[in-house]
């Protein structure tokens, strides 16, 4: 009998699996990576040879407002670390430097005092001039014309009006942009509603290109890079993280050439082969991305490449935050997965409603395969979701055989959303 610890909010949950039951552990090698020779070290090296650019410090010479946009609370960017440094290299190069950090939210809810307190610390806190980013904030928004796609582009004024633009955030795999970090965090980071719904709209995520691990071609990726070329980021700092969520890779400089070289890195350490199950088990790899079941369908989407034409998926996601979002609440109870995905399909991109590009995946998953969910959310809402309610992973283990069959093969994948389940 395997013990498997799977990540749940703050904590993690025991699964148990019988040896020969147990197709495959699916973990990358990037999970266990160490930092080398340190975390503060990795990042310190990345600032000091930037790819594609002068340092930070010769690009703060002379300019006076300075836009450094950064993570909100649904991501585990390791702002405690790395922002202090940033601002270093800022005011080396302009002590006078009017700094203002800008917490890209896109279309979440607003990051508490306590929440950026958690993540940058009580002298950034106390000490510097933050701004939380309002997408429905028309105020605060500037209209920066049209991108590619025909979307509308309407940006926070804060990244338009400044001298110098920096943005920090982390890279991995995304369920539908490819990769996370560089240019998002401009679109959807700092966009307005309108413009957000636009880029993520039913067409789009339709689009064969808008996969996990898939840059060239994705109408989604290709927007996110104009946007944020046109606003003129100037320089960026990504890092990739283990499974013990420390930094173990780390990248700086120009916007593109910098997310390149991180998504080099992060692709060759966490592409595995999908290994086909008739029950897949995995998460979202805990706090803070399991907050609630809105961002739950970025490790469904690894699931779905392992679970074959209708295995049974596990998901363990502790949704301490709910459901995450009232229209994807609405949404994802509204009907069959037929009905929702049908719904959906008629909506123009610019009627898009925000959120619905999460029921619209979770459709597509559930058309073809039962999900048994794990969570702090009522039984009666997860069924509403069309899923089925379990309340430990061993407990989702046994309803999964009863409909797939006591012999059934186990695939389970830890944190999902850190696996890019690809052929070779």
């Amino acid at each position: 009998m395997r013990t498997i610890p799977l990540p749940y909010d703050t904590g993690t949950l025991d699964l148990h699996v019988e040896d020969e039951h147990l197709e495959a552990l699916v973990e990358t090698e990037m999970a266990a990576l160490e930092p080398d020779p340190s975390e503060e070290a990795l990042v310190a090296a990345a600032l000091q040879s930037p790819i594609g650019t002068q340092p930070l410090a010769e690009l703060a010479r002379g300019k006076r407002r300075v836009t450094v946009v950064t993570s909100d609370h649904t991501r585990a960017v390791p702002s405690r670390l790395t922002l202090p440094l940033l601002l270093a290299e800022i005011r080396r190069g302009n002590p006078q430097a009017d700094i203002t950090i800008l917490i890209a939210t896109g279309l979440h809810r607003a990051t508490t005092e306590q929440e950026q307190r958690r993540m940058f610390g009580d002298a950034i806190v106390d000490g510097e001039h933050i701004v939380v980013h309002d997408c429905l904030d028309e105020a605060q928004m500037m209209d920066m014309g049209t991108l590619p796609s025909g979307a509308s582009f309407k940006v926070n004024r804060l990244v338009c009006d400044c001298d110098l633009l920096v943005c920090e955030g982390f890279i991995e795999p995304h369920f539908f942009a490819g990769f996370s970090g560089g240019r998002k965090s401009i679109l959807p980071g700092v966009c307005a509603e309108e413009t957000v719904k636009e880029n993520h709209s039913y067409p789009a995520i339709a689009s064969p290109f808008a996969l996990t691990g898939v840059l060239e071609r994705n109408p989604i990726h290709e927007d996110m890079v104009v946007a944020a070329r046109r606003v003129n980021v100037a320089f960026i700092l990504n890092v990739a993280l283990n499974a013990r969520k420390q930094v173990i890779g780390a990248w700086a400089g120009d916007l593109e050439q910098a997310h390149a070289a991180g998504v080099a890195f992060v692709r060759q350490w966490s592409q595995c082969p999908p290994v086909t199950g008739d029950i897949v088990v995995t998460t979202n790899g805990g706090y803070p991305l399991d907050q609630n079941l809105y961002q739950s369908p970025k490790a469904v989407a690894t699931a779905e490449a392992c679970a074959g034409e209708d295995g049974v998926i596990i998901m363990c996601c502790g949704c301490a935050d709910g459901m995450g979002g009232s229209h994807f609440a609405e949404l994802i109870q509204m009907g069959t997965p037929e009905e929702i995905d049908a719904y959906l399909s008629r909506i123009a991109p610019k009627a898009t409603i925000p959120e619905q590009w999460c029921p619209q995946i979770y459709a597509r998953i559930l058309h073809k395969h039962p999900m048994v969910l794990v969570s702090g959310l009522d039984d009666e809402t997860v069924r509403r979701c069309n899923m089925i309610p379990a309340h430990t992973p061993d407990e989702a283990l046994a309803i999964s055989r009863e409909l797939r069959g006591s012999d059934a093969r186990v695939v389970v994948i830890p944190d999902g959303v850190s696996v890019l389940a690809v052929a070779e």
